[in-house]
């Protein structure tokens, strides 16, 4: 029976391929092999590419990539969901974002007007980008002493009380991924506290530790598939006319790990942590879902027991029920390896407004996956406002954090609490919110507990985090705790 199905697939998939008339960009699609798919898995692999299509295995044993080339490919390839023995499910690679988007029609109409600035000249108010791919530094075990001067513009971070919680512990031992566009690993409040790969030696072109990456010192870039993820950031003006990244990775590590009581800058909720650097989102602020689970799984099998996700997508095909299973399956094995999934809970609609995500036809994901091992975050400002962007949920979103107007290192070395003053247009000032600024903090926090109790699981760490949250009026009801993150009562527990 097994041999009579793979016939059918193999002549329906080879039929479909023989037309290659047209060609157009590749069209990529996830396929999962059932139990006994796996059986015929290599042979119908092997068709898809006699026919010219691009297989790629994913780190999931039972999930492909394939990017069809024509039309006629793609057609076959999805015409392969009716083969209920063989395969499990087909869907689209997905395009996930990163919960900001800094993009704004009217001040990059008001820019044109203007027709002074170019991209590569910079902008007030922001850096020109820097290089991407500047060579990993070497370890930095110190870089100084004494307080932070930048922190008590961290307004979160007081707030939290968090220095009382570094009287108990400060993260050390706990590896946190920053899943994301990549961070600035030369920033000196970042340099000391990156995960190193102790099991591979630098530059010297060879995969030590048979992970399947060369040279992988801090982590992995899953866009351009190299072991240098920098935080590559996009000039101002194509951020504003059709969104881009101004360093969105390098921010949220700031509020995880940078070093705390180093005489320099500020210090993130676990100032001891380690930061693991996995790229998936371009300096578009966009990734697929292949490479998303690419990065979840390289961050669970290489220590990581915190994965910081300000990313998602809102909505899923709702002619698909399973929706982006292979997400789905990546977040369970997070879950079955015992790690914590913090995500971000999205940031509202095409007008930026908020919404529950319980009911919305187009919930933000992964945040509100069923997964227990998730912790979705809400995005609060220093008045104990839910803000007016983010997104809620009495059962998919978990707790409140700092997500408003949020200072942080920046990608280029710098810290600040602004992407962009625009108000010599009169479009006024950008500053950092978002219910990705939230999450990094809820990682940190974590982080704290983790390394205060090494022996907890990730559901004693999630219980610890919900049962000590400070109740706040403006997500009573709107968050499963009722409440927004305590670190000084975290830490107390």
């Amino acid at each position: 029976m097994k041999n009579i199905i793979l016939s059918v697939v193999l002549l329906a998939a080879s039929a479909a391929f023989a037309s290659q008339n047209n060609v157009k960009a590749n069209e990529e699609f996830l396929v999962k092999f059932t139990q006994e798919g796996m059986k015929v898995k290599a042979q119908l692999m092997n068709s898809f590419s006699d026919a010219g299509s691009s297989i790629e295995q994913l780190p999931l044993e039972q999930w492909i990539l394939v990017k069809a080339q024509s039309k006629e490919q793609a057609n076959a390839i999805n015409s392969l969901k009716s083969q209920k023995n063989i395969i499990a499910h087909v869907q689209p690679n997905y395009n996930l974002y990163a919960a900001n988007r800094f993009q704004n029609k009217a001040a990059a109409k008001a820019l044109n007007k203007l027709g002074q600035f170019q991209p590569q000249q910079g902008f007030p108010g922001m850096d020109a980008p820097k290089p991407d791919n500047p060579e990993i530094p070497g370890t930095n075990s110190e870089s100084g002493s004494g307080a932070d001067p930048e922190f008590s513009k961290q307004w979160g971070m007081v707030d939290n009380n968090v220095k009382d919680g570094w009287s108990k512990a400060k993260g050390d031992g706990v590896i946190v991924a920053v899943i994301d566009t990549g961070v600035d690993y030369e920033h000196e409040d970042l340099l000391p506290n990156l995960w190193r790969n102790s099991k591979e030696i630098a530059g010297n072109n060879v995969d030590d530790d048979n992970n399947g990456y060369v040279d992988d010192i801090v982590g992995w870039d899953f866009v351009s598939n190299d072991n240098k993820p920098y935080d590559f950031k996009t000039d101002l003006i194509t951020m504003l006319t059709s969104g881009g990244n101004p360093g969105h990775g390098t921010h949220c590590a700031g509020n995880v790990a940078a070093r705390g009581n180093n005489g320099k800058g500020i210090g993130g909720v676990a100032p001891n942590a380690k930061i693991m650097i996995l790229r998936f989102l371009s300096e578009k602020g966009s990734g697929t879902t292949a490479d998303a689970v690419k990065a979840v799984k390289y961050a669970v099998d290489n220590g990581a027991k915190v994965l910081s996700n300000s990313w998602g997508t809102s909505g899923e095909d709702p002619n698909d029920a399973a929706g982006n299973q292979a997400l789905r399956d990546i977040v369970q094995y997070s879950m079955d390896k015992g790690t914590l999934f913090v995500a971000a809970a999205g940031n509202g609609d095409q007008q930026g407004k908020g919404y529950d995500n319980d009911t919305n036809s187009a919930p933000a994901y992964p945040a509100s996956y069923t997964h227990e091992n998730i912790i979705s975050v809400a995005a609060l400002d220093a008045n104990n406002a839910l803000g007016t962007f983010s997104n809620w949920g009495a059962k998919s979103v978990d707790i409140g954090a700092p997500g408003v107007k949020v200072f942080s290192t920046i990608s280029g070395g710098g810290y600040s609490d602004t992407v962009a003053d625009l108000s010599f247009l009169g479009m006024g000032v950008v500053t950092w919110d978002g219910t990705s600024m939230a999450t990094p903090h809820v990682a940190g926090a974590a982080a704290l507990y983790w390394s205060k109790n090494p022996a907890a699981t990730w559901k004693d760490v999630k219980n610890a985090l919900m049962t000590s949250v400070t109740s706040v009026s403006a997500v009573q009801g709107k968050v499963t705790s009722n409440g927004k993150m305590n670190v000084q009562a975290l830490m107390n527990k």
